[in-house]
């Protein structure tokens, strides 16, 4: 490709709005992380939330016709899901690893299955009816502002609240912690709720705004690319963001590549491998919550 077409391919706002567009699930999705993962519990479950939202929303908004049911049923799929992992992983004591690996493989599975007994396909859902897709607001999802928003959002209370200090003191010393009389169960059990509810909007996002259908592998990879966002965040909401970014940026610069100038497969490749090596540039200088995946015992 000569150089100034690859000057024009920044010059046109489509370029922009599809960066917008592919960082929206990471960022939220990795948002929600964030939060679980201050008060000390991990979730690596973010592939099958995203998924799990994707297909409730899209479901429900085809046979109802109507984006708010959509909306509410997706919503309500990541608040379910949060609770049952919260009651296995801080009740139960189950190994959060295995949990989460265990929301991948039932979210893939059960999306499968639905696809092939609800439309007899293995493949994709129909389209949503024009009612069940969120609008748009100037040609822009009004997710993306509000992901951008929460993250913000979320800096300013882990920073200058009190809530976020007691999250913050949940995830480095529960012990110490419920000494001082704050309920630490209580503290995990809702940022992870959060967490994963966070996750699955960003499903939501994918189903029935950006792609407005379910596909089998709607996506894509994209838990695993937040989960290692959550590590070059070094658990900051605001760099968070630029981490987004970045991908968004990778992934719609790869998408302007004319196809036949490189191959289809490393084109689809490059924002993940890219991602990932700077990500693992910082890997080394990030510092999780001490206390994240370790199970705690009240006294």
């Amino acid at each position: 490709m000569p150089p100034v077409d690859i000057i024009s391919v920044f010059l046109t706002p489509v370029f922009y709005l599809n960066m917008l567009k592919f960082m929206m699930p990471i960022t939220i999705a990795a948002l929600g992380e964030i939060i679980a993962e201050r008060s000390g519990v991990v979730n690596i479950g973010l592939e099958g939330l995203i998924i799990l939202g994707a297909l409730s929303s899209v479901y429900f908004g085809i046979f109802s016709g109507s984006v708010i049911i959509a909306l509410i049923t997706g919503i309500l799929t990541g608040i379910i899901v949060g609770i049952m992992y919260a009651l296995i992983v801080i009740y139960l004591k189950g190994d959060q690893i295995v949990t989460g690996i265990g929301i991948n493989l039932f979210a893939y599975g059960f999306g499968v299955i639905t696809l092939y007994f609800t439309w007899g396909t293995f493949a994709n859902s129909p389209y949503l009816p024009s009612s069940a897709m969120i609008p748009k607001l100037w040609g822009v999802s009004p997710l993306i502002p509000l992901t951008i928003l929460l993250s913000i959002l979320t800096w300013y209370v882990f920073k200058y609240t009190s809530i976020g200090l007691r999250l913050k003191a949940a995830g480095e010393n529960p012990e110490v912690t419920e000494s001082a009389g704050i309920n630490v169960y209580k503290i995990r059990v809702i940022a992870t709720i959060i967490g994963a509810t966070l996750a699955t909007i960003g499903g939501i996002f994918m189903g029935i705004d950006w792609l407005n259908q379910y596909t089998r592998d709607i996506a894509g990879g994209r838990g695993f690319i937040a989960l290692a966002l959550v590590v070059f965040s070094n658990w900051n909401p605001l760099r968070l963001i630029g981490g987004g970014l970045l991908f968004g940026f990778l992934y719609a610069f790869s998408l302007s590549i004319p196809s036949g100038i490189i191959p289809d497969q490393i084109l689809s490749m490059l924002p993940y491998i890219a991602t990932l090596l700077v990500v693992a540039g910082y890997a080394g200088k990030a510092k999780p919550p001490a206390a994240l995946g370790k199970p705690y015992t009240k006294e």
